[in-house]
């Protein structure tokens, strides 16, 4: 169980389309809610009798049920958010130069900012391995946004963001003053943004 739970949590992080998501993450979150109350009657039942392996069977359940439940599987995708980071540290500086040099353009029909790279493992930008381009031709400088969440509905967008925009930078530390939960330096020129307008 514990195994499906961590293939099911790294497929969520890295690539569930957004707008399936919630419906896994309910779905996942019924059962291991639907075998929690299994394995607490079984232990009723066995009140007499209890075995460790039924205690650990419940705790084990109880543990897994939470970590999905709590605040949309906050917990295990911070710890793989920050896996992720390092493990495609040099994949995205990659991309941030060929972005630089014009290697790498938006390249989507619709022409706006967006430019899908092609789809390797790792995953460099979660929900269909895109990035988005922002380009200050007046200044010459570029944002460059790799999705960590792409959203749902109302719910936030978040990115590890690379910009040597001095305007870009000043507004990510002013999100990063107000709410340092959601929002933090990874490095210079680099943020972890949440976008929740």
């Amino acid at each position: 169980m514990v195994i499906i739970w961590l293939i099911f949590t790294f497929a969520d992080y890295f690539y569930l389309p957004y707008f399936i998501q919630p419906f896994s993450w309910l779905l996942v979150c019924i059962i291991l809610l639907i075998l929690t109350v299994r394995q607490v009657i079984k232990l009723i039942k066995e009140k007499k009798n209890i075995k460790v392996n039924r205690i650990i069977n419940l705790s084990v359940t109880l543990i897994l049920f939470v970590l999905t439940f709590y605040n949309f599987n906050k917990i295990p995708n911070l710890i793989i958010e920050k896996i992720d980071w390092y493990i495609s540290y040099n994949k995205r500086n990659q991309i941030v130069k060929d972005v630089m040099s014009e290697k790498l353009k938006p390249n989507t029909p619709m022409n706006n900012g967006i430019c899908k790279l092609s789809f390797d493992f790792p995953i460099i930008s979660n929900g269909g391995n895109d990035i988005w381009i922002c380009q200050n031709k007046a200044e010459g400088t570029k944002t460059i946004k790799f999705w960590i969440s792409r959203g749902f509905f109302e719910s936030p967008q978040t990115y590890f963001i690379f910009t040597n925009d001095n305007e870009t930078q000043k507004q990510y530390e002013e999100q990063i003053k107000a709410k340092p939960d959601y929002n933090w330096k990874l490095e210079k020129n680099w943020y972890r943004i949440m976008e929740r307008d």
